[in-house]
C-alpha cells in the first residue's frame, strides 16, 4: 500500500490567489512545494492530499494539475472553522483557523493509508522522504507514529532568530517537543534567547519542521481530542490546536512517537532575504543532480 502525502498549504492560500503570486524558487517556476512531491513521487507515495482554503481551489488547481497529472492522485481538502466541531458555538468574532492538528483532521475523508504530513513552504530533502516513506510501509500502526528530526544547526537563518520546536529524547523515542524563540548562532554558539533553559543548544539538537507520519487512527484519536480543546478553549479568539498537542497526548497514552533522523538540508523562506538562499540551494541540488532542471519535463 502506498502513503498518502497530506501538505498544509491552508496558512498561505493568499500566496496563491493568482498565478502571478506564486513563490518561484526552482529555475523553471517551480514552488517549494513542487520539489516536496517530486520527492515524495521517487519515495513511493501514491496520493497527495492538498490543504487549501476553499476560495483559492480554482487557482491552485489551475497551477498543480497539469503537472502531475498522470503522476500522482491528488485531493483537495478546504479547512473550514465549523468542520469537526459537533455543533459547538464558537466565538462569531472568530476568523483565524483552528490549527495545524484540526486542519489534518480536516482530511480524515481523503486519507485512507498511512500518511505523512508537511508544511507548504518548506523544503525537506529527498532523504527525509524516503525515511519516511520507509516507516510509513513498515513501522506504522496505531501505536506507533513518527516525526522527521532535523539538526538544528541545519535550520537556522542567517538574517534573523527562529522559532524552533526542540525534541526531547529517550532511545531515539520523542518525549516532548517544547517550542523555543529567538534561536539565532552568536560566534560558535547557538543561543536561545526566551528565558527558558537551557540557553545555550548544542548544534545537533533534534527540531521538528513539522513533518510528521501517522496511521489513520490518528483521526479517531485526534477528534477526541479536538472537542476536549473546544470545550477548553474554542470561546478563545485565537486558541490554536497544534499537531504537537496531539503527539503529546498520544504519547501520554502509552503510544511511541519514532524520532527518524535525516541527512537533508532543510530549508524555508522565514525573512524574505532567505529566498535568495533557497534559490541558490536548489541550483546546486541540480547541479549535483538530485534534481532535473525542468522538474517536470
Amino acid at each position: 500500500m502506498k502513503p498518502t502525502l497530506v501538505i498544509l498549504a491552508a496558512g498561505m492560500a493568499s500566496r496563491y490567489g493568482s498565478m502571478k503570486q506564486v513563490e518561484a524558487f526552482g529555475p523553471n517556476g517551480e514552488t517549494i512545494m513542487d520539489y516536496s512531491i517530486f520527492d515524495a513521487i521517487r519515495a513511493g507515495f501514491g496520493k497527495v492530499v492538498f490543504i487549501i482554503r476553499n476560495e483559492y481551489a480554482d487557482n491552485f488547481k489551475s497551477i498543480f494539475e497539469p503537472k502531475l497529472k498522470n503522476r500522482i492522485e491528488t485531493a483537495y481538502v478546504f479547512q473550514e472553522l465549523d468542520m469537526f466541531t459537533d455543533g459547538f458555538e464558537r466565538n462569531p468574532e472568530r476568523t483565524k483557523p483552528w490549527g495545524t492538528a484540526h486542519a489534518v483532521l480536516c482530511a480524515k475523508n481523503e486519507v485512507k493509508e498511512p500518511f505523512a504530513v508537511i508544511n507548504a513552504d518548506d523544503f525537506y530533502g529527498s532523504n527525509a522522504f524516503n525515511n519516511a516513506a520507509s516507516f510509513l510501509k513498515v513501522g506504522c500502526n496505531e501505536k506507533n507514529f513518527a516525526i522527521v528530526g532535523y539538526d538544528l544547526l541545519k535550520t537556522l537563518s542567517d538574517h534573523g532568530t527562529v522559532n524552533r520546536g526542540v525534541c526531547t529524547l529517550n532511545k531515539g523515542n520523542l518525549v516532548s517537543i517544547t517550542e523555543r524563540i529567538n534561536i539565532a548562532k552568536k560566534g560558535e554558539k547557538i543561543i536561545c534567547d526566551d528565558g527558558l533553559e537551557p540557553k545555550e543548544l548544542s548544534e545537533n539538537t533534534k527540531v521538528s519542521m513539522n513533518f510528521w507520519c501517522f496511521d489513520t487512527s490518528f483521526f479517531s484519536f485526534t477528534e477526541k481530542l479536538f472537542n476536549g480543546f473546544l470545550k477548553d478553549y474554542g470561546t478563545e479568539l485565537k486558541s490554536e490546536f497544534f499537531i504537537p498537542i496531539v503527539a503529546d497526548e498520544f504519547i501520554k497514552d502509552g503510544g511511541k512517537i519514532d524520532v527518524i533522523p535525516t541527512t537533508s538540508l532543510w530549508f524555508g523562506v522565514t525573512y524574505k532575504e532567505d529566498a535568495p538562499f533557497v534559490k541558490n540551494s536548489l541550483d546546486k541540488l541540480i547541479k549535483e543532480g538530485e534534481y532535473p532542471e525542468n522538474l517536470w519535463n
